[in-house]
């Protein structure tokens, strides 16, 4: 299904690639026979404001947004299992999934990463790619409620597979929901977070907690490698328990 890859390419890191490719975005929205026609404007739009703005503002507001904190996180088993090894069983199990499909993951993501999942549906038929996003719609209704207060047009490709899923969450419920939040994006919920992963890394190293210099540079690192330091922690639980499993 072509809309699903067109979702998946919307949802990525904005490139000079994804903007040269603006017309066959398009030309696969309009050839959509499944979503109806304020869906497929609101793809259109989505799709307009990624290839004709600024990609270096775009790239900013993207990072701003599904990089900081983890309410917006495109890990769709950070929303269901957090940092639990429920969340190893139930990658192994996801790429289980690709496996049997006969797809190989040849990119540097977590299996449960949106863009990289809808690509796998994209090769799936209709009743299979209903079935599994009728399965994730309660994510995708808490994601898309969570983009519309902050005001992104990247609520519109979450409204489109909520349509694709069948499913019309309760926008009232999610909107009360949502408001009551507490913003894990600003500088004081990102500055707890830091806080956590060092006394956590001083715990683990066995360090004393009293050397600044020391907590300063490595707060400095896991600004720079914290989303892959946990990628590569989650993949080898991953792989363990299927070893474990085996």
């Amino acid at each position: 299904m072509q809309t699903l890859r067109v979702i998946a390419r919307l949802l990525e890191y904005p490139t000079a690639e994804l903007q040269a490719a603006q017309d066959e975005l398009v030309a696969a929205v309009l050839a959509d026979d499944r979503l109806p026609p304020q869906q497929k404007h609101a793809l259109l739009t989505c799709i307009e404001r990624l290839c004709v703005g600024n990609l270096m503002d775009l790239q900013e507001n993207y990072v701003s947004l599904f990089e900081r904190g983890r309410s917006l996180s495109l890990l769709l088993f950070e929303h269901v299992h957090g940092e639990s090894r429920d969340r190893g069983q139930a990658m192994v199990d996801l790429m289980n999934h690709y496996a049997e499909a006969g797809l190989e993951l040849d990119v540097r993501e977590l299996p449960d990463h949106l863009p990289l999942f809808l690509e796998y549906l994209s090769t799936r038929g209709w009743q299979e790619i209903r079935t599994w996003l009728e399965d994730i719609h309660h994510i995708l209704g808490l994601l898309a409620e969570r983009l519309h207060q902050r005001e992104s047009f990247y609520q519109l490709p979450f409204d489109a597979l909520l349509t694709l899923a069948g499913q019309a969450p309760d926008r009232q419920e999610l909107a009360t929901l949502v408001a009551a939040e507490e913003r894990d994006d600003t500088p004081e919920a990102l500055d707890k977070v830091w806080e956590e992963e060092m006394v956590k890394f001083l715990d683990d190293q066995g360090e004393s907690c009293g050397n600044s210099n020391f907590v300063g540079q490595r707060r400095q690192e896991l600004d720079q490698v914290q989303r892959v330091h946990l990628s590569d922690e989650l993949m080898q639980d991953a792989m363990k328990q299927q070893i474990g499993g085996a």
